[in-house]
């Protein structure tokens, strides 16, 4: 399988799980309704609307802004399946269908709920983080891939190659 056929198996999958868990949570387990649910000491899940972007920054509570980040996401979307389509970089490709995978997930829920529904909520040492979803953890990640490629491997190949070039 092609890099870019694998990173964009690796987008509808991450879009999927993510939806997934999202709506089982706040359909079937019905999170908005109960108080959070305490699954281990460090994690619970609990429901959170998030109106902005990560961490809750550029909050929007108005039709305009939803509209807006929805939009930004697709077009980020469109501009990361071009990036995918001419890697060969299996990394790359995973990293990019991560993050495409879990903007259109967010996206999604914004157009229809008006807000990225959040639920992973981690804490420990008194010490409380964000609440996230999949496609958040997706995006994260993809984006330690890309860096990860840039500064670590991406290096090694330009000097393989330039080794084997003999210059």
């Amino acid at each position: 399988m092609s890099a870019t056929r694998f990173g964009a198996l690796v987008a509808v999958l991450t879009f999927v799980i993510d939806q997934a868990t999202k709506n089982w949570l706040y359909h079937v387990v019905d999170i908005g309704a109960r108080p959070p649910i305490e699954v281990t000491s460090f994690f619970n899940v609990m429901l959170v609307w998030n109106r902005g972007i990560s961490y809750g920054l550029l909050q929007q509570d108005g039709g305009f802004g939803r509209w807006l980040l929805v939009g930004l996401s697709i077009v980020a979307s469109i501009g990361l399946s071009v990036w995918l389509a001419r890697t060969h970089v299996r990394l790359v490709a995973t990293a990019i269908g991560l993050i495409i995978g879990g903007a259109l997930g967010n996206a999604l829920d914004r157009a229809v709920y008006g807000a990225v529904i959040d639920f992973v909520h981690l804490h420990a040492f008194g010490y409380s983080w964000y609440v996230f979803n999949v496609a958040d953890a997706a995006i994260v990640a993809g984006v330690i891939g890309l860096l990860y490629d840039a500064l670590v491997l991406e290096p090694r190949r330009n000097k393989a190659a330039a080794g084997a070039s003999g210059t």
